[in-house]
């Protein structure tokens, strides 16, 4: 007998320290957002070249469609990047357009890295070369290639500073 109320005491004392009684809970704190993790509207601008460059966050179907050779957001074929460019309303302007392989390289041909919101892989430009193809510019090299209108490539806008909208 009184091994069971030793045992019955135990269960009881160990119920009551796991139950926690009466206390508040104790939140841990909370991190910070930082305002460029939901800033939707970044640009960089180039004011030598007198430009504006979209700088906008690169999402998982975009990466996805790039790897895919889909067309979603800010990656797809030529002619869905040109399209896009020029219906893009964007940090209160609409009126961008597809950047010319020399805008491209120049941007990244620049010390550091200008943008916030970058890929690795190429980003098509509105310079045509022969057979249906267009040039990319890789940011590692900052060199032109030609690629087929209906690859998939990664697309970033530009407008010029000194036109309205």
């Amino acid at each position: 007998m009184r091994k069971l109320f030793v045992l019955m005491a135990t269960l009881l004392s160990v119920t009551m320290l796991m139950a926690g009684g009466n206390v508040a809970p104790q939140n841990a704190p909370v991190a910070p957002i930082e305002k460029s993790l939901c800033d939707t509207d970044g640009v960089y601008v180039d004011k030598v070249a007198n430009l504006m460059w979209q700088d906008a966050r690169y999402t998982d179907g975009e990466d996805g469609a790039f790897k895919r050779g889909g067309s979603v957001g800010k990656s797809g074929t030529h002619g869905y990047a040109r399209n896009y460019c020029t219906r893009l309303n964007y940090a209160g302007h609409s009126n961008w357009r597809l950047p010319t392989s020399d805008e491209l390289i120049a941007v990244h041909r620049l010390e550091g890295q200008v943008f916030v919101n970058f890929r690795g892989n190429p980003f098509w430009t509105s310079t045509p070369t022969t057979q249906n193809r267009y040039e990319v510019v890789f940011p590692a090299d900052a060199y032109p290639y030609p690629r087929k209108a209906n690859n998939s490539n990664y697309i970033r806008c530009v407008r010029c500073l000194n036109r309205e909208n």
